[in-house]
């Protein structure tokens, strides 16, 4: 079968490659784009490694189709910071040790980033629940919250993360 060419925004940029039928998203985006950002962690769905946001909901690149995002606007874990800028989430996950072999950090930012853009001052609970989908294997969790947590609650920069 034939590729099909796909046509969306990628972290703010206008981008075209070609998908093969079938193929997910995440091999599109690290093999058809070039985005190494997104992780293949377990590839059925279930660790969040290879969240990104589509239209600026999260959505598990593994299990969704390359051809999904056709006019769609596609933001990954390269696309927070401006330029040499980190987002503050970025810098929070830094300051905190949220971070130990980093291997879930991509999904656990693109997901702590969508809850901060829709609830600027979420609670312990809420930060919880949105990071629900996203495993850490590393860190106790404990360092990812706070690390959110102190965004939210204004140790950091603007919260605001570049447009996804």
């Amino acid at each position: 079968m034939a590729k099909k060419p796909v046509t969306f925004t990628h972290n703010g940029v206008e981008t075209a490659a070609f998908a093969d039928p079938g193929q997910n998203l995440l091999e599109f985006l690290r093999r058809g784009v070039g985005d190494l950002t997104p992780k293949y962690g377990c590839g059925q769905g279930t660790c969040g490694s290879c969240t990104v946001t589509i239209d600026g909901e999260p959505h598990l690149s593994c299990l969704t189709l390359a051809e999904s995002v056709e006019g769609r606007s596609v933001g990954t874990v390269a696309g927070l910071a401006n330029g040499a800028t980190l987002d503050p989430l970025q810098e929070a996950f830094m300051d905190h040790f949220a971070a130990q072999c980093g291997y879930c950090t991509p999904g656990m930012l693109m997901s702590a980033r969508v809850l901060l853009d829709a609830n600027p001052r979420p609670t312990r609970e809420e930060v919880i629940e949105a990071i629900s989908g996203n495993l850490c294997r590393c860190t106790g969790y404990e360092p990812i919250i706070e690390a959110i947590l102190s965004v939210a609650n204004g140790s950091y920069a603007s919260a605001g993360g570049a447009a996804l």
